[in-house]
C-alpha cells in the first residue's frame, strides 16, 4: 500500500503575526451557553482567507493579527453581540466578527509535536492497529466529518482515515459528532 506524506508547509496554516499575544493553548474546562444559545466553548473554522484579529469586540479596536487561509480551526471561547472572542492552536486569542466563521469542523495535527520524522498517522480504520493510509506532519490541517470521542474521520490533501483524538487540536477529549 502506499502511504502520504502531508506536510504542513503545503497543507498547513499561514498566518501573518502583527503583534505577538497568547500563551499556551487551554483545554475546555467547563461548556456554558453563549448569547447565541450556543456552547461556550466550541470549536469552529475560518470562513474567510482574510481575518483580522482584534483586541477588542469592534472594528474600532486594533488589529493584532491577521490570518491568511480559510478553514483554520478556532475555538470559541466568549460572545458580544456578533463579535466572538476566539483562541487558535497556539493559543493567540482575540476578537472576530461572526461573519467570518464558519461551522465546519477542522483540526490541526498535533501541533505540539516537533521534530525529525514526528508524525500523526491516518489510519485505515479507527483502531491503533490499522494500516496506516498517510502521515501528517504537525501543524497540518484535516477536516473532520466526524468524531467517536477517541478517534476521528478526517481529510487531509484527497485522503481520508482515522485519527487518534488525542493527536489533534480541533475536538476535545471525549467530544463525539457527526
Amino acid at each position: 500500500m502506499r502511504h502520504f506524506v502531508l506536510r504542513a508547509s503545503l497543507v498547513s496554516w499561514i498566518a501573518l503575526g502583527l503583534c505577538a499575544m497568547g500563551g499556551p493553548a487551554a483545554e475546555a474546562q467547563s461548556v456554558s451557553k453563549g448569547s447565541s444559545g450556543l456552547p461556550l466553548p466550541r470549536f469552529v473554522s475560518l470562513k474567510a482567507k482574510r481575518v483580522n484579529l482584534r483586541i477588542g469586540p469592534s472594528t474600532d479596536y486594533a488589529v493584532s493579527w491577521l490570518y491568511l487561509k480559510s478553514g483554520l480551526p478556532v475555538e470559541i471561547i466568549q460572545e458580544y453581540e456578533n463579535w466572538r472572542r476566539i483562541r487558535d492552536a497556539d493559543g493567540t486569542e482575540g476578537w472576530v466578527s461572526q461573519t467570518l466563521l464558519s461551522g465546519e469542523r477542522t483540526a490541526v495535527a498535533a501541533p505540539w509535536m516537533r521534530g525529525d520524522d514526528v508524525f500523526v498517522i491516518l489510519r485505515a480504520d479507527s483502531q491503533s492497529t490499522a494500516p496506516a493510509v498517510a502521515k501528517l506532519e504537525p501543524g497540518v490541517v484535516i477536516r473532520l466529518e466526524e468524531c467517536t470521542g477517541n478517534w476521528c474521520l478526517a481529510e487531509a490533501g484527497g485522503v481520508t482515515g482515522w485519527v487518534a483524538q488525542a493527536e489533534i487540536w480541533g475536538a476535545y477529549p471525549g467530544e463525539a459528532f457527526k
